[in-house]
Parts: C-alpha cells; sequence; structure tokens
C-alpha cells in the first residue's frame, strides 16, 4: 500500500518492507535497546515507515538486536557512558528524566517515543508533532508499584517510597509534553487514562503473524501450550496447578532457568519443560498443540496472536489484553476466574460443548487484524492528524 503524500515528501510505502523516504527528519525515542521483545519489534516497524529516522536510547546492547535495528541510526543519552550501564540500566532509572530533557532534538519535523519505560520526557521544539507510542504507563510507579517493591531487595525497598513518589510528579507532568497517545491496547488506553488523564487511540502492536501457519489435522499433537518468561505475572503457576489436578499434558517453553528449576519441583511428569527454544521449535509447538493457555494478564499479550495466526485457540484469563485479541467463542475461551478453578473449567467446556465456533480457519483470519500493515496505517493516521501529513493522503 502507497500512501500520498504532500508535496515536498516522497510516497510512503505501507508494510512491504521497501525503502521509503519522507523527506522529513524524524526521531524516535525508546527506553533501553538491549534485547528484542515487542517493543523493540515496534521500532522495527516504525524504522520501516520512516527509514532514515535516528533512535535515540539510555542504553543500547547491539549485540542483542536484530540485524535490522543493528543497522539503524541509534544515538545514546549519558546514561550509556555510566558505569555498567549495559548490565545495570534500571538502577540508573532515577537519571532518566534529566537524561531525556538534555537531549537536543532541534531539527527534527516528526518525534515519536515509544514507552514502557522513561521515554516520553524530551522536550520537544515548538510545532514539531510528538507522539508517544505507549506500551504501558511505567507499571512499577504505578498498578504494580506494590508488586515490585515486595519483590526487590532491603534496600530498595527503603529507597523505593522516595524515588519513585518524584518519579509519578515527573510521569504525570512529562504526559503534558506529549501532543497524542497511542496506546497499544484497550487496557493500556484506561490506564494512561486513569494515571495521565489523557485520552488515546488504540493502536495495536505489530505482530508477524505471516510467519505463523497451521498444520494438517493429522499433525496435531496431544498437548496444550504455555508460552513466555516465566515471571509471576504471567501467573505460570496457575497453569501447572490446573495442569497437576487434570493429569492433561501441557509443554512449558520459556526461561529462564532458575525459574524453571523452580517451576519444575512444583509440576508432575505430565508436564515437560522446554525452556527457551529456537523461532521454528517455537512456531512447531504453536501449530501442534490442543490450545495456548495464557492466564496472566497482559498489556496486550504477542503469544496469543502467533498461537491463533498457527490456527490454535486460546484459553485466556479475561482481563488485559486478552480482550483485545481473543474472540470468546470463536478463537478461544476466556474465563473470568483468574485461578487454576477458572483454567480447568475452561479446559473442560473447550473440550466437551458443541456449540463452540472455533475453527484455524477463523482463528487465523481473525490474527491478520494484529499484522504489522494495521500498525503501520495506525501510526500514520496518527501523524496525518497532527498536520505532518495531508488529509487527502487518506
Amino acid at each position: 500500500m502507497v500512501l500520498e503524500s504532500s508535496s515536498n515528501m516522497e510516497p510512503i510505502a505501507i508494510a512491504d518492507h521497501s525503502p521509503v523516504n519522507t523527506g522529513a527528519r524524524v526521531a524516535i525515542i525508546h527506553y533501553w535497546l538491549v534485547g528484542m521483545r515487542g517493543g523493540e519489534r515496534v521500532i522495527e516497524s516504525l524504522c520501516r515507515i520512516f527509514p532514515d529516522a535516528d533512535i535515540y536510547t539510555h542504553v543500547v546492547a547491539k549485540e542483542n538486536l536484530s540485524a535490522f535495528l543493528q543497522g539503524q541510526s541509534i544515538k545514546t543519552t549519558f546514561i550509556a557512558r555510566l558505569p555498567r550501564a549495559k548490565k545495570m540500566y534500571q538502577s540508573y532509572l532515577p537519571l532518566m528524566p534529566l537524561a531525556l530533557e538534555e537531549l537536543d532534538l532541534s531539527g527534527y519535523d516528526l518525534v515519536i517515543s515509544s514507552e514502557a519505560g522513561p521515554a516520553k520526557g524530551v522536550i520537544v521544539p515548538p510545532g514539531v508533532p510528538h507522539i508517544c507510542y505507549c506500551h504501558s504507563p511505567m507499571r512499577y510507579l504505578w498498578d504494580q508499584y506494590h508488586v515490585y517493591k515486595a519483590g526487590a531487595g532491603r534496600l530498595t525497598r527503603l529507597m523505593m517510597p522516595f524515588l519513585a513518589h518524584s518519579l509519578r510528579e515527573w510521569d504525570v507532568t512529562s504526559a503534558m509534553r506529549v501532543d497524542a497517545f497511542l496506546a497499544n491496547s484497550n487496557h493500556v488506553a484506561d490506564r494512561i487514562e486513569k494515571y495521565w488523564r489523557r485520552p488515546s487511540a488504540v493502536v495495536h502492536p505489530p505482530v508477524q503473524v505471516e510467519e505463523f501457519s497451521p498444520v494438517p489435522e493429522r499433525e496435531l499433537g496431544d498437548f496444550y501450550l504455555w508460552a513466555g518468561e516465566l515471571a509471576s505475572y504471567k501467573r505460570p503457576d496457575i497453569a501447572i496447578d490446573a495442569f497437576n489436578r487434570m493429569g492433561k499434558k501441557l509443554i512449558v517453553i520459556g526461561g529462564p532457568d532458575k525459574e524453571i528449576k523452580r517451576y519444575t519441583k512444583l509440576a508432575k511428569d505430565n508436564i515437560t519443560f522446554l525452556g527457551k527454544v529456537s523461532y521454528e521449535q517455537l512456531k512447531s509447538h504453536m501449530a501442534r498443540c490442543r490450545a495456548l493457555v495464557f492466564p496472566g494478564e497482559e498489556d496486550f499479550g504477542i503469544v496469543p496472536v502467533e498461537a491463533m495466526a498457527s490456527g490454535r485457540p486460546v484459553i485466556a484469563f479475561a482481563k488485559g489484553g486478552a480482550l483485545d485479541t481473543v474472540v470468546h467463542g470463536k478463537t478461544g475461551l476466556l474465563f473470568e476466574e483468574q485461578s487454576a478453578d477458572g483454567l480447568i473449567a475452561a479446559v473442560s467446556e473447550l473440550e466437551k460443548s458443541r456449540d463452540l465456533e472455533i475453527s484455524p480457519k477463523y482463528c487465523r483470519s481473525h490474527s491478520m487484524k494484529f499484522n504489522e500493515s494495521a500498525f503501520q496505517q495506525g501510526v500514520i493516521a496518527a501523524t496525518e492528524k497532527l498536520g505532518f501529513f495531508r488529509k487527502s493522503m487518506f
């Protein structure tokens, strides 16, 4: 798809991954670039819209980035020059507001910040649109503050009340510097309204759905799948408890090793931990599982979309981003009670109910709503509303 641009700009190609050039200077601000997760995939997609953009970040570990991002122009704040910044960057969180405000963004025509850690607080020249794509307001300052505090070390617990208080004040103040917010889900849009008192438009993040595909029915396995980082908020404990009680096969993909050891001690023989696997192995398990189980609450949740792109249903807790992605009774089931009992009831319903209209074809078709093209068109629409592109381009 090609969008017509204003007279002093070249055409913009959307989602065909070909080089494009708007003729404008664009700055993309991201909190830190130390690995390849959902936020970094968003940066990749933004750079496909604006390939000549400069990326600013607090710290970068290029060796952990995709070849595509390694080839982009990446500049860092002074945080990167502090001792052991690549490993200890989160310890420098109180300095990040200052680091952002010290960035000189003179000469840019558009600024896009990518926020889950400090990014949106840059000072943008007058007349330059600033769009913030928000993965989540910083959870360790807001709705998950007490969870993070409880899991922190003794010194951090002592410091958090003082540091978090001042960071919250800055976080709210810096939200007023943004011209338009884009939220990655309705769940995040609600939190933007709650904590920053700002409206936002929902633009779901790009998922590489085209890289996943269903398998013939004869190749389906007899196992359920849990995939992702074994973090407590993702609630792998619920999945393990439920499948211990049901005795059904569950394959768990993800690390780190320390958490695998901990959860292995809780699991019976019907639960297999594979740890971190290759992308090809992940796709194979996605396509062959009976269903993906997703008992946690996430801001968006890419894994359920990948499972649906593989033609498989999703059994998800009915809160957070899953409400945007899973269609109850058609691409999976949503359960209301975040507990092993709730998950067990949903698995039983999936296996026994004859009223469900779940099909691999519909699952895959629905997943295409979350492809890269949809994300890029949403971003372009936001920039147009701020006058960056002519309305006639649509």
